[in-house]
């Protein structure tokens, strides 16, 4: 067994795999399933918030690359690879574009391999970091990225798993004040709605049961994210509502796109 495998524990569900199980992915396994079903029938819906949030990685990327001509991306929490990755989307409009991905979860790093496939004219690279080590994060991001030039920064679904209020906005600030004037934060985030109950319920059965547990915070809470820089339209709304191709409902996974 390698140290990577050692470190997978199938003995809890884990929240990639089961973001995997919902998005239709097959990295997961029989404990992911269940808890990803009786999630489903405390609230109906939440299947449809892990494909609004991929959808919205996709617009967003693809704004970002075709508008304001982004070409490096910085992507924290990313994840069990499924279809139209950062970089497939990125370097599917621009081929030169580079991405430097970002996760501490051992399966995510597992599957790796399947992350570093780009383009032969840009570049991709996987870090094994957590979301608070700043440092080792940017330390090694500059070996394939050029931090004084625009880089979009992405944290989706990510920060939820920073417990505390004040110790998440720090961390998003000094990722964004690392970066040169013209970057971008894409973030998203689960939230507490009053318009939503059965979405708190469903997060309390998996913050019992399920591994990392999360933090809801309201809309307005999740806006405050995007404080110094300059939101862009539509603000901070349902990931489903920013920007879309066609009208869909919303969903308790609210996020925005800001420039530096």
């Amino acid at each position: 067994m390698t140290d990577i495998e050692s470190r997978i524990d199938t003995s809890r569900p884990h929240t990639a795999r089961i973001w995997n199980y919902w998005t239709g992915g097959k990295d997961n396994y029989p404990v992911d399933r269940e808890a990803g079903d009786r999630i489903g029938e405390l609230h109906p819906g939440i299947g449809e918030y892990a494909k609004a949030d991929r959808l919205f990685l996709g617009r967003a990327v693809r704004y970002l690359a075709q508008e304001q001509g982004i070409r490096q991306f910085l992507d924290i929490g990313t994840g069990l690879p499924t279809a139209d990755n950062t970089h497939e989307v990125a370097q599917r409009i621009a081929p030169d574009a580079r991405v430097v991905y970002v996760d501490n979860d051992p399966l995510v790093l597992a599957h790796a391999r399947a992350l570093l496939v780009g383009t032969p004219e840009g570049r991709t690279d996987y870090l094994d970091a957590d979301l608070r080590d700043i440092d080792t994060i940017l330390a090694a991001a500059a070996k394939t990225l050029d931090l004084s030039q625009p880089v979009a920064l992405m944290l989706l679904g990510v920060v939820i798993f920073i417990e505390d209020d004040e110790e998440s906005y720090a961390i998003v600030r000094r990722l964004m004040d690392a970066l040169a004037p013209g970057s971008h934060l894409v973030l998203s985030h689960t939230v507490t709605h009053p318009d939503m109950p059965d979405v708190d319920e469903a997060v309390a059965f998996w913050n019992e049961h399920g591994t990392p547990k999360l933090t809801q915070r309201t809309p307005a809470a999740v806006a405050r994210y995007f404080d110094g820089l300059e939101l862009l339209e539509p603000g901070v709304v349902s990931c489903s509502a920013w920007r879309p191709e066609t009208p869909s409902a919303d969903v308790a996974m609210y996020a925005g796109v800001a420039r530096k």
